[in-house]
């Protein structure tokens, strides 16, 4: 079993915490209290914080607060948990810009930030420092959200993903929050080396596919066939605390309903029939490690509910956030393993949850994090260096099954045709192309003609009529230039 990362607390200190104190101080004290930061309003009972850790467990507190030194040194000592304080200026407390500067240098400055389980607390503090906690969580630092009301506690469920615009639009900074993702080469990220491209789009992506790396939280990949889900879920993996474990991958689209959850969850012997044997599913095979569910969005309704119920948080929060408890198709008695879910689709979600066809609360379980892949078309300038990478690794697979074949290469010519090419099956189509022309050619070198060849023999896209398109309802000809180059390519061949 591997260990766990310490988890970490960070909040504000709020005017409800501090008034909470107060009531508990003698009264001279409290009268002190009270000309610092003004006389309570309602009864604050125990406080946010103070309830919060009455529910919860933590390796280590982080706490922010713009009071002065002397009142966070006796708040702290009452709160009876040890903490570090983070003393900070605010010039004004609703500040959205002002907040994110002082949260995110405080978090920057705490060692092995990175390799910690994060846990934000929303309730203390101004609602616009509860909307720096969401943003951050979900982007920069992602993190478990809690929040307290009337003495209970519970995990703030918060249904969606901070995109590359949205954010920077909100905060007015782009650069500040986006620019550190895009600063290394996949190449350069541990684990991530097997990714190749320079493109913004894939540095961007790996960026954020690293920082969900080190934390044990569930993670949703979508992008369209053939972008490459499966290596990235390989890769959250690899740079995750949990490669010492295994990594197990299953396509949920390649079993029918009964024999899929025997896949997961594992059958007794005799639990039907063919069950010759007892079989520990891939829930059960990954403990330890990552299980990868691809095509997620194709199990059934019945299939949703039973994922639902293996993914339910755990209540008993000394285990970890991916302890899974399930059951063998066939046995009495439940089964436990420690398993980090990655799940990928390139199904629309959204719509298919419209549809009834999805379920919502799956959805929200599975997208703590979302990662979108960009398409080909998306990172162009990565195609000439992707086709060189595929076919060294072509080469090899064939010099290893026929000696004297000969390696091949492409012409500046072909890396130029391929970058024009719009590639609608993405990196897969890409790879099959440059396998049947090297299989094909009769020269060392890789042309156009041979490229062109390769693709001849691929089903396509039912053909559109690009040159009939009418001219009203906002028409851009940028829009149908890779339409128009296909169709000039198919009348070619």
């Amino acid at each position: 079993m591997v260990s766990m990362s310490k988890r970490t607390l960070i909040s504000w200190v709020g005017l409800t915490d501090l008034w909470a104190m107060a009531k508990d101080l003698p009264e001279k004290q409290r009268g002190q209290v009270y000309e610092s930061i003004g006389e309570a309003r309602g009864e604050p009972g125990l406080g946010p914080l103070r309830s919060l850790l009455d529910h919860e467990d933590f390796d280590a507190i982080h706490l922010l607060s713009n009071q002065k030194p002397q009142l966070n040194r006796k708040y702290v000592k009452w709160l009876g948990s040890p903490a570090k304080v983070h003393s900070t200026q605010l010039n004004n407390i609703i500040d959205h810009g002002e907040i994110f500067q002082v949260v995110n240098g405080v978090l920057r400055s705490i060692p092995d930030i990175r390799k910690a389980e994060l846990h934000f607390h929303l309730s203390p503090g101004t609602p616009a420092m509860a909307g720096i906690w969401i943003l951050l969580a979900k982007s920069i630092f992602p993190a478990t959200l809690h929040q307290t009301y009337k003495g209970e506690a519970s995990t703030a469920e918060i249904p969606f993903d901070i995109t590359v615009d949205a954010l920077p639009e909100f905060l007015r900074d782009p650069d500040l929050l986006w620019q550190h993702l895009l600063n290394r080469s996949p190449s350069e990220i541990e684990g991530f080396e097997g990714i190749t491209g320079e493109s913004p789009a894939i540095r961007l992506a790996v960026g954020r596919a690293q920082r969900v790396a080190v934390r044990d939280v569930p993670a949703l990949i979508i992008g369209a066939s053939g972008t490459g889900k499966e290596r990235f879920a390989q890769a959250i993996h690899s740079a995750s605390h949990r490669n010492v474990g295994p990594f197990v991958a299953v396509n949920c689209a390649a079993f029918s309903s009964q024999l899929l959850e025997s896949e997961l969850f594992g059958h007794r012997k005799g639990a039907f029939t063919g069950a010759e044997s007892d079989y520990a599913g891939v829930f059960e095979q990954a403990d330890g490690g990552t299980l990868f569910l691809d095509e997620v969005g194709e199990c059934d309704l019945d299939m949703q509910a039973k994922l639902l119920r293996v993914l339910q948080p755990s209540s008993d929060r000394k285990k970890g956030p991916c302890r899974r408890v399930f059951r063998r198709v066939g046995a009495k008695e439940d089964t436990e393993s420690d398993v980090r879910v990655v799940a990928a689709t390139n199904k629309d979600l959204h719509e298919a949850i419209s549809c009834g066809e999805f379920r919502e609360d799956l959805f929200y379980r599975l997208a703590t994090v979302t990662l979108k892949l960009p398409t080909l078309e998306e990172r162009k300038g990565d195609i000439p260096l992707l086709a060189e990478t595929l076919l060294a690794e072509i080469n090899s697979q064939f010099q290893g099954q026929e000696p004297v074949y000969v390696d091949k290469s492409l012409s500046s010519a072909t890396k130029s045709f391929l970058k024009s090419y719009i590639w609608p099956g993405n990196v897969r189509e890409l790879q099959n192309a440059l396998i049947q022309a090297a299989v094909m050619a009769e020269t060392d070198v890789l042309t156009p003609e041979d490229i062109s060849a390769a693709l001849a023999d691929f089903p396509r896209p039912e053909a559109i009529e690009v040159l009939e398109c009418p001219l009203g309802n906002g028409f851009s000809v940028e829009e149908h230039i890779g339409d128009i180059r296909c169709h000039f390519l198919a009348r070619a061949m």
